[in-house]
């Protein structure tokens, strides 16, 4: 059943904060399938689930999770769009940061995954994946970092160097930008570090480190350096250096 879980209580001297996890899935036996998995860590609880992006959405809305698991292909409305929703500046519009987004792929879907890029996932995770692999991604998630599997990021960094020169995004990549995200680029183009950002933006450092892979993943650079350069290059940041 779509909606809320309740777990059983917290064991003996287990830590009194666990993750919790929402499972988006048009798959029942999917979700059944993770949520048994994930409970089986001890810092890990399923809150709720939903069998479309659409009801994930409100799920997400009415719980307010630590970490969203989302399938990619789904009736009504599919993991990219959901996804777009999750992290935009009006669905979290009262959080300082945006639910990570963990994507469910499998290895034919590299189109939906340089979409779901696009739209704010955090990590992307093979549907094969080991349960232990998956435990891991969403450990990442919440501590503010990413998640790519290791073959899907061999096949992004083919992609990347079959291209004759180097890619910089243009215009049209940075207005997928959140203006949280524009902002901490401008910092990262004007030479400062994690920490002096955060103190800039009143933000913390796990905050600033999620922002910043995002702005890579939307971009898709490979690293800070060709992220500095796409931000000149737009004319979000004038040669001598103010936003």
């Amino acid at each position: 059943m779509d909606g809320t879980r309740s777990g059983g209580p917290v064991p003996a001297g287990e830590a009194k904060h666990r993750l919790r996890v929402v499972l988006i899935d048009d798959e029942a036996l999917i979700r059944a399938g993770l949520a048994l998995l994930l409970e089986s860590e001890p810092d890990i609880e399923v809150v709720g689930e939903a069998g479309d992006g659409r009801a994930g959405v409100e799920v997400v809305a009415g719980l307010q999770p630590d970490v969203v698991v989302m399938d990619i292909r789904m009736p009504v409305m599919d993991g990219v769009a959901a996804t777009r929703v999750l992290t935009s500046e009006e669905f979290n519009a009262r959080r300082t940061e945006a639910i990570p987004v963990l994507i469910l792929t499998t290895f034919n879907e590299d189109e939906a995954v340089h979409a779901a890029l696009r739209a704010g996932a955090s990590g992307f995770i093979l549907k094969n994946s080991a349960p232990r692999i998956l435990a891991s991604a969403i450990r990442a998630l919440a501590e503010g970092a990413g998640w790519l599997d290791p073959n899907i990021t061999r096949k992004l960094l083919e992609e990347f160097s079959n291209r004759p020169e180097p890619y910089l995004p243009g215009h049209a990549e940075l207005d997928q930008l959140t203006r949280r995200e524009r902002e901490v680029l401008a910092a990262i183009a004007t030479g400062m570090n994690n920490t002096q950002i955060a103190g800039k933006l009143f933000l913390s450092e796990a905050t600033v480190k999620t922002h910043v892979h995002r702005i890579l993943m939307k971009l898709g650079v490979a690293d800070r350096a060709q992220a500095v350069a796409a931000a000149y290059r737009s004319g979000l940041v004038k040669p001598d250096g103010t936003a």
